[in-house]
């Protein structure tokens, strides 16, 4: 039998997910290779032969997304399938026109398709967007659960943006395992804050690997999701986040839609950082296209370990990556901490950017006056670095959420921002949380 060729466009994550959940040993399909957006440094790569399977005896090459033309034509591809997140779905309109217009077909695969089913309650965390604070959330439930005796493991969406063998179950415990995976800063930004509350993470490429492990090791499982994508496990409780500072995002992107439509509770996070009419807004959005759904509001508290020694300086914002680049936001906590504290001047890092960071402005046209922790490699580190010690300031203020000083050495101090999700009155997020235990026997 002919074996129907598939090309998949993905970001080192989701692609893979979808390979080893449909493609992976199914003799009908060959997929012919993979596609590569959003996330440097990831492509010419091959996924290995020891992930791809018998079928794959030489793996499968990974190329860029620009390639997306001659590669259908090249390949002979019968059938596209778009696999990662946070597009608006005015582009990814634009993709399907592009591989329809080839001649082959353009698919999504669904929920039921590729969520694997676990022996554990599972609670995820998803949103309609990057940036939305699905981290903060996160770090609140394993703060529930450990208050009630429970062992979280928490199963992040993947970033295996290295040696992908190495990388194909990865288990964060300490920060020796963040050398040990040779972490970007992108990864740990999502690791360290969990690894520092005691919690237990899991990562990687093959996540029915990873479900097996974390079923063994916890009691529950959070999923934590990457971007807006939907999650990879079947919950038992579905959370989404939205956005009021981004409202309209919640139904222009992909594929944050599916979440909010699904979600059993969606929680309309930062609703202290507008008037509550916007948040009124926002939520009868939400009950219009999901009205079954419980909506919530959460507050996103920022805090500095000293903020009198804010007031009057010249400080450089740094904020963290993926919000500020794919998510679409001109600054974040960083920049608000700065204005809320006085800061004297925001110094503006745009004209001091060198090498990859001044490609990352080129490419992101959107970035106000921060700086985006850009680490994807050791050289886009250091190119980090150097942007960083040429900005003339007397304060750094570095609202990523790991501490750059383990990275690199920095001669100006660095002043953490922290950010953290706070209850409104009556704590209506731990009540939904706890009830959900109950009902699971704890």
């Amino acid at each position: 039998m002919k074996r129907e060729r598939i090309l998949i466009m993905g970001a080192a994550g989701r692609d893979f997910h979808n390979f080893n959940v449909c493609f992976r040993n199914d003799s009908r399909f060959r997929v012919v290779a993979f596609t590569a957006a959003q996330i440097p440094y990831i492509t010419d790569r091959r996924y290995p032969v020891s992930l791809a399977g018998k079928l794959y005896p030489r793996g499968i090459p990974i190329y860029e997304e620009e390639r997306l033309s001659e590669l259908i034509t090249r390949l002979r591809v019968n059938r596209v399938i778009f696999s990662y997140s946070d597009i608006s779905h005015d582009e990814l309109m634009h993709k399907a026109s592009l591989v329809l217009s080839l001649g082959a077909d353009f698919s999504l695969l669904g929920p039921a398709a590729t969520m694997l089913k676990s022996r554990k309650p599972v609670i995820s965390v998803c949103a309609v967007r990057t940036g939305c604070g699905k981290s903060q959330l996160t770090r609140y439930l394993c703060e529930i659960l450990k208050e009630k005796k429970l062992l979280p493991v928490v199963v992040r969406h993947p970033m295996p943006y290295g040696d992908l063998v190495r990388q194909e179950v990865e288990r964060f415990a300490s920060f020796d395992d963040l050398a040990l995976y040779r972490c970007s800063i992108e990864e740990r930004e999502e690791y360290e804050p969990l690894i520092t509350r005691g919690a237990v993470v899991y990562a990687g490429v093959d996540y029915a690997k990873i479900l097996r492990l974390a079923e063994r090791e916890g009691d529950l499982i959070v999923w934590d999701g990457g971007n807006n994508d939907f999650p990879f496990f079947i919950p038992d409780l579905e959370i989404t986040l939205v956005d009021p500072l981004r409202s309209g995002d919640e139904t222009s992107y992909f594929p944050g839609e599916v979440n909010l439509r699904r979600a059993s509770l969606v929680i309309i996070n930062k609703s202290n950082t507008v008037p509550d009419h916007v948040s009124d807004r926002l939520e009868k959005i939400v009950h219009s296209l999901n009205p079954d759904a419980r909506v919530i509001r959460t507050l996103s508290q920022i805090s500095l370990a000293d903020p009198s020694a804010v007031v009057g300086r010249k400080v450089l914002v740094i904020e963290d990556g993926p919000s500020i680049t794919h998510g679409g936001l001109a600054s974040g906590a960083g920049y608000a901490a700065a204005i809320h504290f006085e800061a004297g001047t925001i110094i503006d890092p745009r004209p001091y950017a060198v090498g990859s960071l001044a490609e990352t402005y080129a490419a992101y046209s959107h970035i106000g006056r921060v700086l985006p922790a850009m680490g994807y490699s050791p050289a886009q580190i250091e190119d980090l670095r150097q942007s960083i010690e040429a900005t003339p300031c007397e304060l750094i203020l570095s609202a990523t959420p790991i501490d750059l000083r383990r990275l690199m050495s920095l001669s100006t101090p660095v002043m953490q921002v922290s950010y953290d999700i706070r209850e409104e009155p009556g704590s209506p997020l731990k009540k939904i949380i706890l009830q959900f235990l109950a009902e699971k026997g704890h």
